[in-house]
């Protein structure tokens, strides 16, 4: 019935002048429903409520918030699991370890390449979390904050932690993590001796050059049949593609003895050797 009032009022808003549109939406999304852990629709009389008072007072608002947007897609919802949320809990777990222990103690020197690819992880999930949240895909974005969240914990214990991007990807987690996590990305906002609140900054863009692969897998055929992954350098041209398929050792030996009819190359992704 909401609906319904929805439209009621924006019609008689428009009638008397205060609008100067038909419709008060342009598209109606609706979020999937969160059954019980036995699959169905939660009822008292079936037992299966999953009261989220309860859930908030153990577990905090934001593991809470976070489990609810991870588990399904929104526009479908399904079952909760009460074991899954422990994967919530652990992703902020981590995070707060991130930004709050103290960085150990330098050793060495990171190389430019260690620079560049965690740079690379960073900017490429800017733009994972950024077209996932316009697309309501909450559960994908957050999949991509675990992803980041991993590689992170990993370059704290390397030279990274003393560098200007690991600086980089701490920002730019809490800020990616604010409107999941909107309580724990402050308070490690402010730890991090930032005066202004997070919610107040700007979303982090990304560099489209800094988040491009340097090597990509092409996946060689022979007859249609896959026969070898290679890596090659991002930008690589059509002939040099086809000259590392040839001198593949599996593309010849399911092509010994036979010769070599027409070569695809479709760029980036594969290259099919016909032969006869």
């Amino acid at each position: 019935m909401h609906l319904i009032y929805t439209r009621f009022f924006t019609k008689a808003m428009r009638d008397m002048g205060v609008v100067g549109f038909d419709e008060p939406m342009l598209r109606l999304y609706n979020q999937g429903m969160v059954l019980g852990e036995d699959g169905e629709k939660m009822s008292k009389s079936r037992g299966n409520v999953i009261a989220p008072d309860e859930l908030v007072q153990r577990y905090g608002a934001d593991i809470v918030r976070t489990y609810l947007m991870f588990f399904a897609r929104w526009d479908l919802g399904g079952p909760w699991d009460s074991q899954g949320i422990r994967g919530a809990q652990r992703l902020l777990e981590d995070v707060w370890a991130l930004v709050a222990e103290p960085l150990p103690a330098a050793q060495g020197k990171a190389t430019a390449d260690e620079v560049r690819a965690l740079r690379r992880i960073v900017h490429q999930t800017i733009g994972k979390v950024t077209d996932d949240i316009e697309a309501f895909g909450f559960n994908t974005a957050i999949a991509a904050l675990m992803a980041l969240r991993n590689e992170m914990k990993a370059a704290k214990e390397t030279p990274l932690a003393h560098t200007e991007a690991w600086d980089e990807a701490v920002e730019t987690l809490l800020l990616l993590l604010a409107p999941f996590t909107p309580h724990i990305a402050e308070e490690l906002w402010h730890r991090m001796g930032k005066r202004q609140s997070i919610h107040l900054q700007p979303w982090p863009e990304w560099d489209e050059e800094v988040a491009a692969e340097e090597t990509i897998t092409l996946v060689v055929q022979v007859n249609g049949r896959v026969r070898d992954r290679i890596e090659v350098p991002a930008g690589i041209d059509d002939a040099e593609a086809e000259r590392l398929a040839r001198e593949s050792e599996s593309v010849r030996r399911h092509t010994e003895g036979k010769e070599m009819v027409k070569v695809i190359v479709v760029p980036g992704r594969l290259v099919n050797i016909v032969a006869k």
